[in-house]
């Protein structure tokens, strides 16, 4: 039986899913890509969870994929492949996403972490793209995030050499937010101040920021602030010096 999985666990608002291989560096089999967005699918309609971390176990983030099913990986339409579906779903999920990066996040693993909304790094942190090492070419959305996030030349660089780059580099490339020394701390404070602020003000700015907003939907946004009570709240919380009860969740419908 594989030890290779992945695990989720909730604390207050905030779910945490850890990738587990500890053989292979937290490698992700072709089951845990498909997994990936069934919990992600339960954890977006759980009305208690306001923000996700995905991390790695025992020091890890994720060596990419397994490389011992790399066949099941290749697929012809590549854009249809199940990593790329994974990221897709993880780009996609409607609540703030945070990855937690200690020790290797390469390949498919540090596109998991692009495809999240934020990327906080332990020191120890180690970032690369190696799929000219390997001879493959990723899928078209994978390698435009990438682009988005980092820019061409960096893009470029990182696709181009296969090296991986430590976090500080990472921190003045874009790839990471910060670099931290108590990574556990620092994570649990983002995402407890996350989870306190309007989550319809968080999922529209999400929504917004990564272009998936056209005018109508801008529009819809708009009538959500007036017709759900969060601004009546956030301002009458201002003005009587209390922390806000903010009632909408992206869980109840969108």
């Amino acid at each position: 039986m594989s030890d290779a999985e992945l695990t989720v666990g909730v604390t207050g608002a905030v779910a945490t899913v850890t990738i587990r291989n500890p053989t292979r560096r937290n490698a992700m089999t072709p089951a845990m890509w498909r997994r990936l967005p069934v919990l992600l699918d339960g954890l977006e309609a759980d009305p208690a969870v306001r923000a996700l971390v995905l991390t790695g176990a025992d020091g890890a983030f994720c060596a990419g994929a397994d490389l011992g099913d790399l066949d099941e990986l290749l697929d012809a339409n590549g854009d249809a492949g199940i990593a790329v579906a994974a990221e897709e779903r993880l780009a996609a999920f409607a609540k703030p996403t945070v990855a937690a990066v200690q020790g290797p996040c390469v390949g498919g693993g540090c596109l998991l972490a692009v495809a999240c909304d934020l990327r906080i790094a332990a020191p120890d942190a180690r970032f690369g793209v190696p799929p000219a090492r390997l001879g493959l070419v990723y899928p078209a959305p994978t390698t435009r995030r990438l682009t988005r996030l980092v820019g061409p030349s960096t893009a470029k660089f990182l696709i181009f050499t296969a090296e991986l780059i430590d976090a500080e580099r990472a921190l003045r490339v874009g790839l990471a937010d910060e670099v931290v020394d108590d990574l556990p701390g620092r994570v649990t404070a983002i995402t407890a101040a996350i989870a306190a602020r309007s989550q319809l003000s968080i999922a529209a700015a999400k929504e917004i920021i990564d272009d998936r907003a056209g005018p109508a939907r801008i529009a819809w946004w708009h009538g959500k602030v007036r017709d759900s009570g969060e601004a009546r709240e956030g301002i009458a919380a201002h003005h009587e010096r209390r922390p806000p009860d903010f009632p909408w969740s992206p869980s109840a419908g969108r």
